[in-house]
């Protein structure tokens, strides 16, 4: 170990981690659950070499059998009510998917497919005759189902897929119709190969009229063969994944009868009248969707958990290979003792804890909503909003961890053994997938400047213009103003109208201020932006275009404060001791490494000198020196299995 490392800066006294602790407070209420993940992960562990060594056909089969093998313990089936034979608790089915992203990431992705997607439609837009008829099949992994929403023209602009459904009153069917290669179905999972049936989304035309999208329940297969009036195509090989059949679907007057329809929020009756409790026909449709966004928690939770599985590696590469002599004449370095390596890798361990706990938070707000203990609207808007983004958040922080850890293992972490070739190409579409992060986050700037009005679930972008012009830029002017929050700001921390230069660094006070500052200051920019742009009588989705950078960035700030919000409550809601600071170690890195990736823009508005600036560096290389210590312990609380990290030489 290197002198500088060993030497504790100013009386410092290290922490020494628990790890058997730290991986209780990791786990959460959720401890057994996982344990049971990981078990069955140890079980199957060979599928990581067997993705690498079998044919894509055998290679399908093979997670599509060990689907079925997991199903059997119950680990897949948790958020499904028990009299299906289900768990009857939506956040330990979460808690299950985020675990299960420790292994292969075909599994991972086939099981989201069946359960979360297919089950997860049935489950949350159908009602009790879809229940009885599919849920106790699917959730044994006996019946396959695929979720086509997805089509070739349209991508993540659900409101205007092209699949239709016409009612014929006189057969009481449904008539499923693709109009045109561009309406369909693409990148359907479990299409290719293994789905009998699909929850399909079209477009529900009854007595001549658009009803806008629906849900129906439409066989693609009949005893292993594809059903007349279907036609479906491999979508073949992909960047990765190949475990999961991904394929394409036409409908050519596919008739299902008039209960296919999943009834929950609309129902269409024999003679052929269209009934909702629900009026406004875009909220009938955000509220459709509303129910579906598990996908999206469980997406982001998989994508941090990938993280862990790349970090470990590296981490543990980091502290056993040596290279040049530095601090010693006879023996080459550590290469984590080196500050540059420590730099590379620590803060996104730290930045890995802090999404961890961002995770706890809207898994938690998951359960509670779909739960009924907090269902109201507004719970769900904000529900929906967090949901989108600690998804974006936490699959680009996988894209950005997984190439840094590969580059840090050097050549070998080139190699395929070492798990690197299967994390990248996995998870690489998982910013794509169950909603496309830039999208995403105007989902969450949308949240924002409507300040969740019971308008939002109504507006498509050019209302959400003309709504945030109108009514709703005054309150956000007025709610973000400069002269109030600093008023704020200033309550909480020393130093007066100084309070960003004299307020300690490692005050997590300062640091949260730091951010809200930043999130409302650019919250209110976007809104006056807004609001000059149609007073010039300028076209509302013009101006949305050319503030669409900015809206991006406002929906980014706003995220990342979340997480440190949840980080800062983690810690203080913790007993003392060496496990509580080490967390605050972790916290305080997380949280100085936000604030000087943005220090442009800080010191563009005043809130930054260049000597604090400066200072903010400083802590930050000395915080991972402090960190440096524990990496090991750390990365090991995450109770990753060794089978799932195999890299036979870089861990050891």
């Amino acid at each position: 170990m290197s002198t500088e490392t060993a030497t504790p800066p100013n009386g410092y006294v290290q922490p020494v981690v628990d790890v058997r602790a730290l991986t209780e407070v990791l786990d959460g209420e959720y401890a057994d659950v996982r344990d049971l993940v990981r078990s069955n992960l140890t079980t199957y562990a060979s599928i990581l070499d067997e993705a690498e060594e079998l044919g894509i056909d055998e290679y399908r089969e093979r997670v599509r059998t060990l689907v079925v093998e997991m199903a059997a313990t119950g680990q897949t089936g948790m958020g499904f009510p028990k009299e299906y034979g289900g768990g009857g608790d939506i956040g330990a089915s979460i808690a299950a998917f985020e675990t299960l992203a420790f292994g292969d990431l075909s599994v991972l992705v086939k099981v989201g497919v069946q359960f979360g997607l297919f089950g997860g439609a049935i489950l949350q837009l159908g009602t009790e005759r879809h229940h009885d008829a599919y849920l106790p099949d699917l959730v044994t992994g006996k019946l396959m189902g695929c979720f086509a929403m997805t089509e070739t023209g349209h991508g993540s602009n659900v409101q205007a897929l092209g699949t239709v459904a016409t009612y014929d009153a006189g057969t009481q069917e449904f008539v499923i119709t693709t109009q045109g290669d561009e309406a369909r179905k693409d990148y359907i999972g479990n299409a290719a190969r293994d789905a009998e049936l699909a929850v399909v989304f079209a477009q529900l035309e009854v007595g001549g009229k658009a009803e806008g999208v629906h849900a129906f329940v439409v066989p693609v297969r009949v005893d292993g063969t594809v059903a007349p009036g279907v036609r479906i195509e491999d979508a073949g090989r992909k960047m990765g994944l190949n475990g999961v059949d991904n394929g394409r679907i036409w409908f050519d007057g596919v008739r299902v009868p008039r209960e296919a329809l999943l009834n929950k929020f609309a129902d269409v009756t024999p003679e052929g009248v269209y009934e909702s409790p629900i009026e406004n026909p875009n909220r009938r449709f955000f509220t459709m969707l509303g129910t579906l966004v598990q996908g999206r928690v469980s997406v982001g939770g998989g994508g941090i958990n990938a993280s862990k599985v790349a970090l470990a590696v590296a981490t543990k590469y980091a502290v056993r290979r040596r290279q040049f002599k530095a601090t010693s004449d006879t023996e080459e370095e550590v290469l984590l003792d080196y500050g540059l390596h420590q730099r590379r890798l620590l803060p996104l361990v730290a930045r890995t804890y802090a999404l961890h706990f961002a995770q706890d938070v809207v898994r938690t707000q998951l359960h509670e909503v779909f739960s009924g203990v907090t269902d109201d609207e507004e719970s769900r808007r904000e529900l929906e909003s967090r949901a989108a983004g600690t998804k974006a958040l936490g699959t680009w922080h996988a894209t950005r961890v997984i190439q840094e850890c590969r580059e840090a293992c050097g050549g070998a972490g080139y190699l395929a053994v070492n798990r690197f070739a299967a994390l990248k190409a996995d998870t690489d579409v998982f910013t794509t997938f169950e909603g496309d992060n830039h999208v995403l986050l105007q989902l969450v700037a949308k949240g924002l400047l409507t300040g969740y009005a019971s308008e939002f679930g109504d507006m498509d972008q050019l209302d959400m213009v003309k709504f945030v012009t109108g009514l709703a830029v005054e309150t956000v002017i007025e709610k973000t103003s400069a002269h109030k929050l600093l008023e704020r700001v200033r309550d909480l921390l020393p130093g007066g109208d100084a309070w960003d230069q004299e307020a300690g660094l490692l005050d997590s006070e300062y640091q949260l201020a730091m951010l809200r500052f930043r999130e409302e200051h650019m919250l209110a920019g976007a809104a006056r932006r807004l609001k000059r742009g149609v007073d010039r009588k300028a076209d509302p989705g013009a101006v949305f275009s050319q503030v669409q950078d900015h809206v991006i960035a406002v929906a980014g700030a706003h995220v990342e404060r979340l997480v440190l919000e949840a980080f800062v409550d983690k810690v203080r809601s913790l007993p003392d001791g060496d496990n509580k600071k080490a967390l605050a170690l972790l916290c305080d890195l997380f949280a100085l490494t936000t604030i000087e990736a943005d220090r442009a823009w800080f010191m563009e508005h005043g809130r930054l000198t260049i000597q604090r600036s400066k200072a903010i560096s400083r802590e930050v290389n000395d915080l991972c020196r402090k960190v440096r210590p524990l990496a090991t312990d750390l990365v090991d609380a995450w109770g990753i299995p060794p089978q799932m990290l195999r890299s036979p030489d870089l861990v050891g």
